[in-house]
């Protein structure tokens, strides 16, 4: 290792950020709001304030306001695990025989496991302020029910999670997890909620989606008193609190003289890829410096890259709010795919936005392909990545092997959201050879779309 760049940087206590930072504010085109779904009209503060913690609403609608101040008492939490490594993938780079330079933002530090949990003891402590009793919330893969039943047991708040039924099946370890933490987990679609009942009855035998999750948890959060929904991805005010991640990125870079050339996220709903990125896109946006973006997503989900850019429903169960986004439709089922956290059929409105204005652009990956590459990177770099995050290695590695055909020496900067461990049926079906690939027909989509608010 000929240069003085250490295998990772880590950044001190006191360079842990004191504001999350709003893309909104600097982006030229805002992302479109959202909309009553009986009226049409945009949501208004009271309009939300059955459903949302009235800080997050604030945060949410807030598209004026840069930088918005941490409380301390989150601030302190994050200390226990934060700020998170950006290492170097010297490795890989020696295997891959590629003169571009590799990084990663690594947020499987902590007991939850992933960068969730950056917005869980946010929403959580919000909740907590209010004085409510609980919360309710879906999960996919599980990473971010396993948050924030650890950010609830840590304010002591009742926690009620909505699991993707797939999921729930496929990943029992991280189910006990959040059990363990005090959540109560229900696989769904379910017959405990009015909305679980009628997806049941219209998808006999379904594994479920995350918009059928967020539909029942949503339900069951107006239905009790004292209860507030949360949500892990999508909105404005999670992808606010994840970028931690992208502002200590950029400080740890600054302080090195790293500049990235591409900057790669995975994308279910968005958390994870725009936390990295906003502070990088701030920039792009204010004309201080220029960066490749890359949303790498599931060919077996691909809402960026085969979906439409309209109004959709945020659930399946048509109970939420109307966004923007690129969508398959409210309605689609993605297949049984192993990375349960990108089986969502819309995308953050915000990235949406961006992905529109060609600010940043999409690639979507095959199932087989992301766990070749996840194994790959395992096998050199000594980390077992979450399926999730290894669709921004898959797409890291192809970039880092062009540069080995052109012989470019660019940076490399991806996210590594968290860890496999509790994935290990998906990498048995791998080894195994068992592992498919599931794309859904061009039919199956317009089918989808063409139940899509008319708006």
């Amino acid at each position: 290792m000929s240069e003085k760049i250490p295998y990772k940087i880590y950044l001190s206590e006191n360079e842990l950020p004191t504001n999350w930072y709003n893309v909104r504010a600097d982006m030229k085109n805002k992302p479109a709001p959202l909309l009553n779904p009986a009226t049409h009209e945009p949501m208004k503060f009271e309009d939300l304030r059955a459903v949302f913690c009235d800080e997050l609403i604030k945060q949410e609608l807030d598209e004026t306001t840069a930088y918005i101040p941490i409380p301390d008492e989150i601030r302190e939490f994050y200390k226990m695990y934060r700020p998170a490594p950006l290492v170097r993938a010297y490795c890989l780079e020696k295997k891959l025989g590629t003169p571009a330079k590799i990084y990663y933002k690594f947020e499987g530090n902590n007991t939850s496991g992933s960068h969730k949990l950056n917005s869980a003891i946010a929403q959580a402590y919000y909740a907590k302020k209010q004085g409510l009793c609980g919360v309710t919330t879906e999960t996919g893969a599980g990473q971010w029910g396993t948050a924030l039943s650890m950010a609830c047991s840590y304010f002591d708040l009742d926690c009620q999670v909505y699991m993707v039924k797939v999921s729930y099946e496929q990943k029992p370890f991280r189910r006990e997890v959040m059990r363990t933490y005090g959540a109560q987990v229900t696989p769904s679609p379910s017959e405990t909620t009015e909305v679980g009942r009628k997806i049941l009855a219209e998808f006999p035998g379904t594994g479920g989606s995350l918009g059928c999750a967020i539909s029942e948890a949503v339900e069951a959060a107006t239905k009790q008193e004292g209860y507030r929904y949360v949500l892990g991805s999508v909105l404005n005010q999670v992808l606010l609190h994840q970028t931690v991640i992208g502002l200590e990125t950029m400080t740890a870079m600054d302080k090195y003289g790293i500049k990235p050339d591409v900057i790669i996220g995975c994308a279910g709903g968005g958390s994870n890829l725009g936390g990295l990125i906003s502070p990088f896109m701030g920039r792009k946006l204010r004309g201080e410096a220029d960066y490749q973006f890359i949303a790498v997503e599931p060919a077996s989900c691909p809402s960026l890259t085969r979906g439409k850019y309209v109004y959709d429903f945020c659930d399946t169960g048509h109970v939420c709010p109307l966004s923007k986004m690129y969508t398959l439709g409210s309605e689609f089922m993605p297949s049984p795919n192993h990375a349960g956290g990108l089986r969502y059929h819309g995308m953050s409105s915000i990235l949406s936005q961006l992905y529109d204005d060609k600010l940043m652009e999409a690639r979507s990956v095959e199932q087989t392909s992301v766990f070749a590459a996840a194994q790959e990177f395992a096998r050199v770099e000594g980390i077992l990545p979450a399926p999730e995050s290894s669709h921004a290695i898959r797409v890291a590695i192809d970039e880092a092997l062009k540069c080995k055909e052109t012989g470019e020496e660019k940076t490399i900067l991806f996210g590594l959201t968290g860890t496999g461990y509790f994935d290990m049926y998906a990498y048995k079906a791998f080894n195994d050879g068992t592992m498919s690939d599931c794309i859904p027909t061009d039919d199956e989509i317009a089918k989808s779309l063409a139940k899509t608010p008319k708006i």
